[in-house]
């Protein structure tokens, strides 16, 4: 009877633990699912970047993903000397275009986007639980805790990456409570440094999903550097397969 106490016991503890260790997850997947775009897509990108040492530059490309197997074309717009530019990405092969050679380059995920900080990695469609799992603290349990960031309910809580292929190994997230919008992350590198603060400024509703149209990104390493992303144009039409292959991004120099 003693033995049946005790294993009862532990179980309802196991339990509790896991319950308590799933609450993250359950909000990021909750996340997911009011974000996760399900079709093709095509939009404009504005990027306006200030840095302290370059002033303020505005960037603009055209956007296009295809869903069955997340490849995307970008198609730079402005400034006028990246006008014509692109990055396509197939399969496990990413590449750089450059309209005034006529030339493709393989490049890495990590490259930037003519010469923005955006990364091909950034254009991605990924889910937040193949990357990210809730951190613990000493006590082995997750860090997630009930707040309000302005005059909104939130969930403040922690996560750690689960694979090495992320930019920040460590992340805080504040998510809204009644709807589960992401409205602020903060991200740290391996040594516990703040790197960048990200706000969710405006989101918009497209075939039944919320998509941020309007972010900032405040550069927290290096003082007075910050990005504003704005996505406009959106439509969810089935795209030609023409459309992600080198021939029609040469084609657009012509």
């Amino acid at each position: 009877m003693r033995f049946f106490i005790k294993s009862a016991v532990i179980v309802l503890m196991l339990s509790s633990v896991c319950f308590a260790e799933s609450r993250v997850t359950q909000i990021l997947k909750k996340l997911e699912d009011i974000t996760e775009l399900k079709t093709d897509a095509k939009a404009t990108v504005q990027i306006l970047q200030q840095k302290v040492d370059q002033g303020t530059k505005v960037f603009q490309m055209n956007f296009y993903r295809r869903d069955s197997d997340n490849s995307f074309l970008i198609v730079m717009a402005a400034p006028e000397n990246e006008k014509g530019n692109g990055y396509l990405r197939v399969g496990d092969n990413f590449w750089m275009y450059r309209k005034n050679t006529r030339t493709f380059q393989h490049i890495n995920r990590d490259e930037s986007i003519g010469g923005t900080d955006a990364k091909g990695d950034d254009f991605e469609q990924w889910k937040l639980t193949e990357r990210y799992g809730p951190a613990l603290d000493e006590g082995g349990k997750e860090i997630l805790s009930e707040e309000t960031l302005g005059k909104i309910p939130v969930y403040r809580f922690e996560v750690k990456a689960i694979i090495n292929d992320v930019d920040y190994p460590k992340k805080i997230y504040w998510v809204r409570k009644d709807n589960y919008l992401l409205l602020k992350e903060e991200a740290y590198s391996l040594s516990g440094t703040h790197m960048q603060t990200a706000y969710y400024l405006n989101y918009t509703i497209v075939d039944g999903r919320y998509v941020a149209v309007k972010h900032m990104y405040i550069d927290e390493f290096e003082k007075g550097n910050k990005t504003i992303v704005e996505i406009s144009d959106i439509s969810t039409k089935i795209l030609d397969d023409f459309i992600f292959t080198k021939a029609y991004l040469e084609n657009l120099s012509k």
